[in-house]
């Protein structure tokens, strides 16, 4: 896989219908991939205050939208604190990479839950669906 970072807009890079915004925020799920679309990973830290600002965008845009299958595969796990997010804070170089790996092991694997493991902290507060029943 190739990710580049670059000043231009991925708007005059792209063709519109090759472009899908992923964020969390959206309604359909990203089922599989397709080699021949474009994912961009939009994010912000804080959730919280800026709650559906990156589906917004990406609807302005008339941009196709996904989100990672967190729901489908996964459960909220009990924990002292009660938190749980969808969100991963992809605007940091961590939580960038861990996206990234998460599309890069589906790739590879097919699997959204092997993905899904290996991608989403436990700290966010959701375990596997099968880790949960045991």
């Amino acid at each position: 896989f190739q990710m580049d970072t670059t000043p231009e807009s991925y708007l005059d890079l792209f063709p519109l219908d090759a472009i899908v915004y992923l964020t969390p925020d959206s309604e359909n799920v990203l089922e599989d991939i397709d080699p021949d679309k474009v994912y961009v990973l939009g994010g912000l830290v804080d959730e919280s205050i800026h709650k559906q600002l990156t589906l917004r965008r990406a609807q302005e845009q008339s941009l196709q939208t996904a989100r990672l299958p967190i729901r489908e595969y996964m459960v909220k796990a009990p924990n002292s604190r009660n938190y749980h997010s969808e969100t991963l804070a992809i605007n940091q170089g961590e939580g960038l990479l861990r996206v990234f790996d998460i599309l890069c092991t589906y790739y590879e694997t097919r699997s959204w839950p092997a993905a899904l493991k290996a991608g989403v902290s436990s700290g966010k507060g959701y375990v596997l669906r099968e880790v949960a029943e045991q």
